[in-house]
């Protein structure tokens, strides 16, 4: 298989993209769009705009409305209830004084149905908190559920190229951590937003009620908690968003460095990885702290502010009983209101971060779902009848506009002919293969399937046409016979075995203790790579394609298996149109064609004898190899 320079992709038979695992450098740090190096677009970069992604945040949650109706219902009655509290409390404590006032005795019997009527209103509001909360907990999960659906419906859309610029532990950071703070975040303000808002209104007009001067006075600390908010909030806005780009580039680091944990000890590279890791870890802890602090300042600035309040309305207040304007009941009242008023502008405030911290992580997840999705299916039908014809006109492509690869490309595999793929690193000679599979889109020309052209057919119909080995192999955590059934859904048993039998993996399988039951782990590594080769082989004859292609598939065999696995290639390949990509030009000599590309562009074309005989680009590579060969 080609190297990095050749844009391969690493996909399963039955075309199923899989991202590649990347080789741990140095210091393994992808760069270029869509990462984390210079040049790459990250939310940290720019202030997040905040009030249309809260507003696309909270369309999310329309089909939710009528749970949310009756939350709002619950939360109402509940604010009620607890707004009416300090009211019938101060009536409890005029009966008191004006008893005492008057000489007279207290009224037992009407203290204590006020002080059951006011443990009655704290039940009720308790309970209907409660079940509110239950409530509200269900709305964001499924919220959260189906925002998770989307993404996931979302990546499955995206085309090749996307994942060519991504950091993997990025994308998976978008796809968990950022859901997931999302969810935490409305989870912990939805309800208490309700609540705040119906008690500063219900309080409020309580207040006026008891007293309009003092209500007045009041009010004069809102301006001031809203300039406090509104100042911090800005600070903290771009600090939130810089936190969960850090997040997903350690992530992301994490993920590669670790991912080749084997080849980093293998080269001693732990100290660079250790640094690398420590570079962003600091830089994660600065965003988080900076924020955390930023954003921390407001509640202590709305304590102070409420404090202030506090002591004015018990310094006004005390002078309107003094002049008898006024019931100590009903000061008591306004102090204990003045407090409830004070708590949700607090609370409100305090919530501005995490509001601010979850539309950080919505834009990151919106960047993913506002992508450019792969060119829409066509509704076109390939032929019933299958030959495996595969033609190639005037085809261009490129990875990138500023840099051609392949230019003008025309060429025909014949239905039963084994096309032979040969040239540098670089040349184009996966990339061949992956625009018959559809991976990419053609800049100009066309490929057809059995007289049709592939980009008028759905990518799934052509896909199970095709089989695809690959020298880097992917093998999923489950049973061998598992993996091998991977390869066609409803292959018997009859069919995994005689596919194994053909491949020689049931040879190596009768000697584990538990046979095709084997489960291969998540990394594969309790199979050798010669063994991974020979089942991803095996899963390609049970796909039974029309078009085979092999991209170096026998490179991580020993020389006996190879042997071997050339014989059942060519069993495999009998009645099928075959595309090999070959480094070792010996395993290529009985090929129909064989194709020289540099440069994305085929320089000669004819069978293994033709091609030696003309001395050219191929006699070149075949000499420069048999050399290699000989001082081995």
């Amino acid at each position: 298989m080609s190297q990095a320079s050749d844009k391969t992709p690493q996909v399963p038979e039955g075309g199923k993209v899989r991202k590649a695992p990347k080789r741990p450098d140095y210091v393994p740090q992808r760069r270029g769009p869509g990462g984390g190096g210079p040049g790459a677009r990250g939310t940290g970069e720019k202030a997040i705009n905040f009030l249309p992604s809260l507003k696309r945040l909270l369309r999310h949650l329309t089909k939710e409305v009528p749970r949310i109706v009756v939350v709002v219902l619950l939360i109402l009655v509940a604010t009620i209830a607890n707004s009416a509290g300090p009211a019938v409390l101060g009536q409890g404590t005029d009966l008191i004084f004006n008893a005492v006032q008057a000489g007279k005795g207290i009224d037992f019997g009407a203290l204590g149905q006020v002080l059951l009527f006011a443990a009655a209103l704290a039940v009720v509001n308790a309970l209907f908190q409660w079940i509110s909360g239950l409530i509200i907990n269900g709305v964001v999960q499924r919220t959260v559920y189906r925002m998770r659906k989307q993404v996931s419906k979302k990546l499955d859309q995206l085309p090749l190229s996307y994942f060519d610029k991504q950091q993997p532990g990025e994308l998976l950071s978008r796809v968990t951590n950022d859901v997931d703070n999302i969810a935490q975040s409305m989870q912990q303000t939805l309800s208490q937003l309700l609540s705040n808002l119906f008690t500063l209104i219900g309080v409020l007009a309580f207040m006026f009620y008891i007293s309009w001067v003092l209500a007045l006075v009041t009010l004069v600390s809102v301006p001031l908690a809203v300039l406090v908010t509104t100042q911090v909030g800005k600070r903290s806005q771009k600090l939130f968003a810089a936190m969960w780009k850090h997040t997903g580039e350690l992530n992301s680091s994490v993920e590669e460095s670790y991912s080749g944990h084997a080849l980093v000890k293998v080269f001693g590279r732990q100290r660079e990885i250790a640094r690398a890791f420590g570079a962003k870890n600091d830089e994660l802890f600065k965003a988080s702290f900076g924020a955390q602090f930023v954003s921390g300042i407001i509640m202590p600035m709305m304590f102070f502010v409420g404090n202030l309040t506090y002591v004015v309305i018990a310094v006004v207040g005390g002078l309107m009983v003094t002049g008898g304007s006024l019931g100590l009941g009903s000061v008591q009242a306004f102090i204990q209101y003045s407090r409830m008023f004070t708590q949700p502008i607090t609370q409100l405030a305090s919530m501005a971060n995490l509001l601010q911290s979850a539309v950080a992580s919505a834009e990151r997840v919106f960047e993913v779902l506002d992508t450019d999705e792969e060119v829409p299916d066509g509704d076109g039908e390939l032929p019933a009848e299958e030959t495996g014809r595969v033609e190639f006109e005037h085809v261009s492509f490129s990875y990138d506009p500023e840099k051609p690869l392949i230019e003008d490309l025309s060429l025909v595999a014949e239905p039963g002919a084994t096309i032979a793929i040969v040239g540098p690193t670089g040349a184009g000679k996966t990339t061949l293969v992956n625009l018959i599979m559809r991976f990419y889109e053609l800049d100009a020309g066309r490929i057809t399937l059995d007289g049709v052209d592939i980009a008028s057919v759905p990518r799934r119909q052509l896909r199970e046409r095709i089989g695809m080995v690959l020298q880097d192999t992917w093998l999923f955590e489950g049973t061998i016979r598992d993996n091998i059934a991977y390869g066609r859904e409803g292959a018997t048993e009859a069919e995994i075995l005689q596919a194994a039998k053909a491949t020689y993996v049931d040879r190596f399988v009768r000697a584990l203790p538990d046979g095709y039951d084997t489960i291969i782990n998540e990394d594969a590594s309790n199979v050798s790579a010669g063994e991974k080769q020979l089942i991803t082989i095996a899963r390609a004859f049970v796909a039974d394609p029309s078009l085979l292609i092999l991209d170096e598939a026998t490179s991580s065999v020993d020389t006996r298996t190879e042997l071997l696995l050339q014989r059942a290639m060519n069993q495999l390949r009998q009645d099928r149109t075959s595309f090999v990509i070959a480094h070792r030009l010996s395993t290529i000599r009985d090929a129909d064609t064989i194709l020289v590309m540099r440069d994305g562009k085929i320089v000669e074309k004819g069978n293994h004898a033709e091609l030696l005989a003309a001395k050219g680009a191929y006699y070149d590579l075949y000499q420069t190899q048999f050399a290699n060969q000989l001082e081995d």
